[in-house]
C-alpha cells in the first residue's frame, strides 16, 4: 500500500474522535430492546435479580459509549447514562402503545407479541423511540447511529429529531422517511413510501422547521409525499396514495390522487405482433 497514503490514514485515525465502533452501539440498543420486551430477547431471566443485573450491565456499556465523546457533552457520561435509564418506563409505555395501535389497525397482526417480534416497523419505531430520548439530552452522532442501523435493517429512515405521539402506527413502511423537523400528533397511521420531507435542502434552513406537521389521527397512504415546515395536515385527514402535496390541508379533509388510466383491448387477440429479440 502506498506508505504516504497509510501515513495519512494512521494520522486520521489519531485524530478519531469516537473510538467506540458503531456495532458495540447497536449491540447496546438491541439489549436494550431484549431488556424490555421477552419476545425478543436471546436468554430467559429466571430471577429480578438477573433481570436488573443485565439492565445494570446496559447502563455501565452507555456510560462507557457516551464516555467516548465525553468532551462534547452536555454533561458527564455517567449523569447521561443514568438519565436515559430513567426515561425507559416513559419509553416502555409508549412502545407498547405503538405495538397495540399496529396490531388494532393491521387485519394481518395476529397479536402484539406477533406485531413486537416480526414487524419492521414496530422495531424502526422502537429504536427511534430511543434514539429521540439521546437527541433531546444533546448527546451527538449516538442518535444518528441508531436510527441508521434501524434504517438499514427496516428501510424505514426517521431521523432521531423528529416528535412523534402516542399510538403511532406503520404498516409496512420500507420506503418511509421522516424528517428531522416533522411533527406528528397522536394516533397517526403511515404506510410504506411516505416520505414527509423538506421543500428544499439548502444548508442555511438547518435551524428552521423544514418538515411538515402532521396533526393526531391522520391516515397517510402509500407513496404519499408531503414537503415543508409550514405544510399542516389537518387532523382526522385522509391522505391517499401517490398524493404529492405542499400546503396546508384542514381538519377533516381527504386528499386523493386522481389518475387517468386507460385500459384497451384489442379487437381480435390473434393480430397482436410478438417481438422477438
Amino acid at each position: 500500500m502506498n506508505s504516504q497514503l497509510l501515513e495519512t490514514l494512521f494520522n486520521s485515525h489519531q485524530k478519531a474522535k469516537h473510538q467506540v465502533p458503531a456495532s458495540a452501539m447497536c449491540n447496546l440498543v438491541e439489549g436494550v430492546l431484549q431488556l424490555l420486551f421477552p419476545p425478543l430477547a436471546d436468554e430467559r431471566f429466571d430471577t429480578v435479580q438477573e433481570l436488573e443485573a443485565f439492565a445494570d450491565g446496559l447502563q455501565v456499556n452507555m456510560m462507557r459509549i457516551l464516555t467516548s465523546m465525553e468532551q462534547e457533552l452536555p454533561m458527564p457520561a455517567g449523569e447521561l447514562a443514568e438519565r436515559m435509564m430513567q426515561e425507559l418506563p416513559y419509553t416502555y409505555e409508549l412502545l407498547l402503545l405503538d405495538a397495540k395501535a399496529i396490531a388494532a389497525g393491521d387485519p394481518a397482526a395476529q397479536s402484539i407479541e406477533e406485531v413486537i417480534r416480526t414487524y419492521p416497523g414496530f422495531k424502526a419505531v422502537a429504536i427511534y423511540r430511543m434514539a429521540h430520548t439521546l437527541y433531546q439530552l444533546r448527546v451527538p452522532l449516538l442518535p444518528r447511529v441508531l436510527t441508521e442501523y434501524a434504517h438499514a435493517r427496516t428501510g424505514i429512515d426517521i431521523h432521531p429529531g423528529a416528535q412523534i405521539g402516542s399510538r403511532f402506527c406503520i404498516d409496512h413502511g420500507t420506503g418511509l422517511v421522516i424528517g428531522e423537523t416533522c411533527v406528528i400528533g397522536n394516533h397517526v397511521k403511515v404506510y410504506q413510501g411516505v416520505t414527509l420531507g423538506a421543500l428544499s435542502v439548502d444548508k442555511a434552513m438547518a435551524n428552521i422547521k423544514r418538515h411538515p406537521t402532521i396533526e393526531d389521527n391522520v391516515v397517510i397512504y402509500a407513496g404519499a409525499t408531503i414537503l415543508g415546515g409550514n405544510t399542516v395536515v389537518g387532523s382526522n385527514s385522509i391522505i391517499g396514495g401517490n398524493v404529492w402535496l405542499t400546503e396546508s390541508v384542514p381538519p377533516y379533509s381527504r386528499v386523493y390522487h386522481n389518475p387517468q388510466i386507460n385500459v384497451r383491448r384489442s379487437a381480435d387477440p390473434t393480430g397482436i405482433i410478438n417481438f422477438s429479440i
